[in-house]
């Protein structure tokens, strides 16, 4: 493909790039969970190896780490389930509270326009079948969702054996692919990439943990009320970049609203996310992923909105794994080294247009950008 014009290169690229974008979104019921699998699958390797050097039998030695993923899993519901539960069995405060919001915020907007209580009213009782009729259909999809996340949820273990007991196969089918004098570099690949799988995602769960232990323990602390539900909530939605904080915050700020009616709870909440979250971003994530998870933030930002539109929220969750690994393929094929550029977070010193050292691949003189 060397030999090829830059143009037909150039061509064959964005077409495969074409393809691969369809392939993930027409068969994402398919690939999710086997990529997610896939990736659980690198996390528990240390553990699988470890019981088979102390001559564990296989089939034990696969079975024993997926029974701890699903153990700490049914941990989290419980915890989860447990705030929900005491969430829903203040409804009754919760329903008060808002219709004092609701009366407050009617009186702003009485106070800046010409609409009267009654007419406001007037407007909410019209577009009342309206919103039922949407409400209808989106708990039509969500059933549907979560009938998904259950055929999602059921895969997983099947797929993860199966994934540990061939791992032999498939890694000689990856070497079959190439010939034998590229060997020495796809080997360095799949150490880099389980490197970086590993980090990345052992990273995200110890950054969930704190996360929810921060946040939580010091509204519970301050006295805020649903504390660890805003704690675990905002921990699990951080793991989506950019995204998941923003949706994250406001969420904290519903629940706090709806289990207060002062505003000073609502800055309080506001202000310790924004604290817990420069504490993750700047101090924390950084020493326990490292700098292995090199994307600058454009391409992590489309990623996840790409992913989010592919697969929904284990498209938006995986993206970032999935980007990473891509980056080290690109990083180490000639071919293709312009896109790990492209994915990277270095960018050079000097604009390429005047400097022409900048445009060369191994520039060394760059400014490495931020990544979460």
């Amino acid at each position: 493909m060397n030999d090829m014009p830059l143009t037909v290169r150039r061509s064959v690229e964005l077409l495969g790039l074409v393809l691969l974008t369809a392939i993930l979104y027409i068969g994402s019921s398919i690939l999710m969970p086997i990529i997610m699998a896939f990736f659980i699958s690198l996390v528990l390797l240390p553990i699988f190896r470890f019981l088979r050097k102390h001559k564990v039998p296989e089939a034990i030695a696969i079975v024993v780490p997926i029974l701890l993923v699903f153990i700490l899993l049914a941990g989290i519901i419980w915890f989860f389930s447990a705030q929900v539960g005491s969430l829903v069995a203040d409804f009754p405060k919760i329903k008060s509270n808002v219709s004092i919001h609701l009366n407050s915020l009617s009186n702003w907007v009485s106070g800046i326009t010409h609409y009267s209580t009654k007419e406001q009213l007037d407007f909410i009782n019209k577009n009342t079948n309206e919103l039922l009729s949407f409400a209808g259909k989106r708990m039509s999809t969500f059933a549907l969702t979560l009938s998904s996340v259950f055929v999602f949820v059921g895969l997983l273990p099947i797929y993860i054996y199966l994934i540990l007991f061939y791992k032999n196969l498939l890694l000689r089918f990856i070497f079959r692919w190439f010939s034998e004098d590229h060997h020495p570099k796809v080997k360095d690949a799949i150490y880099e990439s389980e490197l970086i799988i590993k980090s990345y995602l052992i990273g995200l769960l110890i950054q969930v943990t704190y996360m929810t232990v921060l946040v939580g323990g010091i509204l519970m602390l301050i006295g805020i009320k649903h504390a660890l539900l805003i704690g675990v909530i905002f921990a699990f939605l951080n793991l989506i970049p950019y995204v998941g904080a923003l949706i994250g915050n406001v969420i904290g700020v519903l629940l706090t609203m709806t289990s207060s009616t002062e505003l000073w709870p609502i800055f309080t909440v506001l202000g310790v996310i924004a604290g817990v979250q420069f504490l993750d971003n700047n101090i924390l994530m950084p020493r326990i992923v490292g700098s292995k998870v090199k994307i600058n933030a454009l391409f992590a930002i489309l990623g996840v909105i790409i992913g989010g539109n592919i697969a929904g929220v284990p498209g938006m969750f995986l993206s970032m794994p999935i980007i990473a690994v891509l980056k080290v393929i690109f990083d180490r094929t000639e071919m293709f080294s312009q896109w790990g550029i492209l994915l990277g977070d270095e960018r050079p010193a000097h604009s390429p247009m005047i400097f022409a050292d900048s445009r060369k691949k191994d520039s060394v003189d760059s400014k490495p950008g931020t990544m979460k």
